[in-house]
Order: C-alpha cells, then structure tokens, then sequence
C-alpha cells in the first residue's frame, strides 16, 4: 500500500494545495519530504509572517491555502496572525507537526499536549487523528472545513504518521468533492425581493465577501437600480463598492450610536456579506433607528447567530444579489427616488503640512496618480484612515486588503501574499511604522523570491491609532506611545530589499513611476493625523 504521506501529498495535488506557506521544524520534515513536482515552499522566518502571507495569497487568489507551522511553538507564534485569517473568513488549512504517537503521553520534548484545544477558540474546525490511518480522511475534512466553512481549519499529525502504511481505504479519499449550493428557496426569496421593493429608503451595507468579480459588479448594479446610498461595513477588510462612486457614503462608523445615527432615515437596511456589526469604539445606544427593518444575507452561520438585533438569511450573498436584480428588473421602481448616476466624486486636493514631514494624504494622493489603476492595495497604516479615503480612487475588486481583526502584523505579510497570487498585477502595500516590526521578517521572502512590491512605509515615530484612542478614552499620558529612532531603509537593506528615503512629494512620485522588478522600499516621514 502507498504511504500516508503519498495518498496525501497527491490529495493535496487534486485539490490545488500546492503552495506551501512555511517555517519548518523538526516535526514538519517528515511530511515536507518528497514533495511531488509542482508543489512550491515559501519560506517566512516567522510563523506570525507565514500566516499573512498566506492570508494574503488565499484571499487574493480566492483559493485555500496551505500552512506549515511547528507543534505548539509555531502554532503559538501562528495565533495573532489567524485571528485576521479568521475576521476576513480566509480558507486556511493549517497543517501543524506533532510529537512521534509513543512520545506524546510522556509530554516529551516538542510535544503540543492537546493540540486542537490549543487552536479551537480561533479556528473553524481543529483536530488531530486518532491513528494513522485516518490521516488522509482528516486532511481531507480540514481542506473541506476550510473552504465550506470559510476560515482556518487545523490539522496536527503526529511525525510518525506519514511514513505509515495508508490502508485500503484511503485512496478513496482521492475522488472526494464536496460542495455548497447556498441559493435561498424559492420562499425565501420571494419574502426578501418583497421587503427590497417595499422599502421606500433603502440603504445597503456591504461587507469584504462582496470583493469578488462579479458579485463585486452585480453589487453595483444593485445599488444603481434602487438608487439607494451605500455604506461599507465597520471595520471593512476588502474593497465592497467603488469608493468614489456617487451612491458611496464611506465606511460606516464603529460605535453603536454612530451607526444608529449613519442609518436614521432609512427604512431597510439590507446588508450583503457583512457581519451585524463589528464595533470597535464603546459608544453604546439604540442599535438601529425606529422604524429601520435590518435583513442580513451571509454565509457565515456563526456572524448570523450572533447578530444582535435584525434578522438573517444564511445564503451565498452572490445567489441572493443575482436574485434581487432579477426581481427588480421589472418596469417602475420599487421605491426610493432612482435618479441616475451621475459621474464618480472628484477627488479633493490633497492636505499639506507646514513642517517637512508630508501629510498622509499628498502621499496616497502621489500613489493615485503614479500607480496604474489597478493596483492592490494592502493597507496597515490605521492612523491615516480618513486620510486614505479622502485621497483614493479604487473601482476595481481586489483593490484593497486590510487587517480583518484589527491585529497588527498581516500589512506587509499579506502583501507578500497578495503580490505571489497575482504577479501580474501592481501591488503596494501601505504600512505605518508602529505595524511593520510585527511583519518585518516578511521582506525577507520578498527578497529572496523577487516578488514584484513596492512598500510605502509612513514614519511618523509613534503608534498614532492608539494616541487617537488614548484622547477618546481620557488617558492622553499612557506610555509606550513613541517609537523613535527606527529606520527602515536600512532594515530592508539588510534583508534584501532596495530602498531609499522620499524627502518630499516630487521624490516620492519620481520614484513611484520607476519600473518595478523585485521589491522595493519607499519610506516617507508622515506628520500625525486622527484615524476618523
């Protein structure tokens, strides 16, 4: 019979798992060895760096990706990273080395005592086979976990296992498919379309799922067709809607009361792939305005669950949209004042500063105008939000990545990530100072694969976010707030990677229409601005 490691290494093979994000330990070497032709190895020097990457790669390629991490050390390290993977429901299977099966009792050395629960207050789905052979049906169900469910599933194998004999069984494991219908039935669809076009003011809130081609699209069409204003979700991880197009309205605040009151006046709100709703700043009241009708359409059971107010239909937000054009195609509108389109919102010149650090948005506005239109965006600067906003002009899907959890570290990772997904497509990543030292040891893999990214690195010598935070929350003296002193053009260096300082607008535009053919490092000395 083949062996454990064979029957999954072609498993893996069949199922397009062949990019293996990685740090390797003594435990993982067994399972790495062989590896048929075609399957790749990234190596990060940080398990918190391999995770953003391959949150990254996953969700820019729309394909599940495949994590190599370290008994209990690793996965540890792993943690924080997974806590976006999870928020941005990343399908990730996450495949960790155990202790040989006699040493794991004895608790010897590198031993990860009770694996699953280590990683089951984060992953969707966590395990590790109760003998060999059951191997190959359990990373199955991990790859399968991962994609139904839409976020990591953990898989820990014990060392010992791959080299074991497969049974006579396990071969079937290789003809496996399982997928999801998540269309709503025919009544279901029928109540939802009635309460859409009964709606007099309608609003849509769009969640990070609708980042998709196609469904990215028919979400425009949909708003066009009610003519209703439309808002991000909090909290927002991937581009849902044209950020300029007129209907646009911004990302919806983080707060109760402020979405209470972003919402006043409206008597649906329909939100399509989000969430209800990731709030951030404890500004508690009403959680919806009177007389406003909330209906949420995810796929995400537990997001449907847990919402605290409205109701939710569990079903492909793609299916539901294709649904809602085609019942509101009939002639007259259904409701609300269908005026036209007019053209995208022009851009505003951008702020400047009196001192020689450059203000947030002359440089988003230098990257508008210098990068091509279809650049990827990974974004890990939270202190220039507004800034960003302001200043960009994203039309495309799978125009901006964001940290889905708030967890620093996935910046400059996931564009690592998002750049060996699409090496033909533009990609910068955008990432502050205080953020970069979670990821830094990304550059490395950057340099070392020739990935075509350029990284806009915005000193400003401090962790602004949380100087913004410590105004709201009345502790303007906390420490720990300056980062002085750090500079990046010579940590990249030492990692591989070109880079320079931009001492102001006309260097930094200059050195953004150079061509680009490796990584690169831009560092720009930014002046504080708030977040919002």
């Amino acid at each position: 019979m083949p062996s454990v490691r064979r029957i999954a290494h072609e498993f893996l093979q069949r199922q397009g798992l062949t990019t293996v994000f990685g740090n390797p330990g003594s435990n993982e070497l067994p399972f790495l060895t062989g590896l048929p032709d075609g399957f790749r190895y990234v190596l990060g020097l940080h398990e918190g760096a391999v995770v953003g990457m391959a949150d990254g790669y996953a969700q820019a390629s729309g394909r599940p990706a495949l994590v190599s991490l370290h008994s209990a050390a690793g996965s540890g390290n792993a943690l924080g990273a997974l806590t976006n993977a999870v928020a941005s429901r990343t399908p990730l299977v996450v495949l960790a080395g155990q202790q040989v099966r006699p040493a794991i009792g004895p608790e010897a050395h590198l031993t990860n005592v009770d694996a699953p629960a280590l990683m089951r207050p984060l992953v969707r789905w966590a395990a590790e086979p109760a003998c060999a052979r059951d191997v190959p049906r359990a990373l199955a169900q991990a790859v399968f976990e991962a994609r139904l469910r839409r976020g990591p599933a953990f898989l820990s194998v014990p060392y010992d296992d791959w080299a074991a004999d497969a049974d006579e069984n396990a071969p079937a494991v290789l003809e496996r498919r399982v997928e999801r219908a998540g269309a709503p039935g025919a009544e279901q669809g029928r109540r939802l379309a009635e309460a859409v076009a009964a709606a007099r003011r309608p609003a849509l809130v769009l969640g990070g799922d609708i980042d998709a081609d196609g469904l990215f699209d028919d979400a425009v069409r949909l708003a066009e067709r009610l003519g209703c204003p439309v808002w991000a979700a909090p909290s927002v991880f991937r581009l849902p809607f044209p950020n300029r197009h007129p209907l646009f309205r911004g990302v919806l605040p983080a707060g109760i009361e402020p979405v209470c009151r972003a919402l006043s006046g409206h008597d649906l709100a329909l939100v399509l792939g989000a969430p209800v709703f990731r709030y951030h700043e404890h500004l508690p009241g009403r959680y919806l305005p009177e007389g406003t009708r909330l209906v949420q359409v995810t796929e995400d059971v537990s997001a449907a669950a847990r919402a605290p107010v409205g109701e939710a239909l569990v079903a492909d937000p793609a299916e539901v949209t294709r649904l809602l054009l085609t019942a509101l195609s009939a002639p007259g509108p259904p409701g609300g004042d269908h005026r036209p389109v007019s053209a995208y919102r022009p851009v505003p010149a951008p702020a400047g500063t009196r001192g020689p650090r450059l203000h947030p948005e002359e440089v988003f506005a230098a990257l508008r105008e210098e990068q091509p239109a279809d650049t990827a965006y990974v974004v890990e600067s939270t202190s220039t939000n507004s800034s960003w906003w302001r200043q960009m002009d994203l039309r495309r899907p799978g125009s901006y990545y964001f940290p889905a959890a708030g967890g620093l570290g996935f910046g400059l990772p996931g564009a690592v990530g998002v750049a060996l997904a699409q090496p033909g497509r533009p990609v910068v990543g955008v990432i502050g100072d205080g953020s970069a030292n979670y990821g830094i040891t990304a550059l490395w893999t950057a340099a070392r694969l020739r990935v075509p990214l350029t990284v806009v690195l915005l000193r400003n010598g401090t962790y602004g976010a949380l100087r913004w935070f410590g105004d709201l929350l009345g502790v303007p003296d906390a420490p720990g707030l300056d980062i002085p002193g750090l500079d990046f053009t010579r940590i990249a260096e030492g990692y591989g990677v070109p880079a320079r300082q931009a001492g102001g607008v006309e260097e930094l535009r200059a050195a953004l229409s150079e061509p680009v053919d490796g990584p690169r490092l831009l560092q720009v000395d930014t002046a504080l601005t708030a977040p919002v």
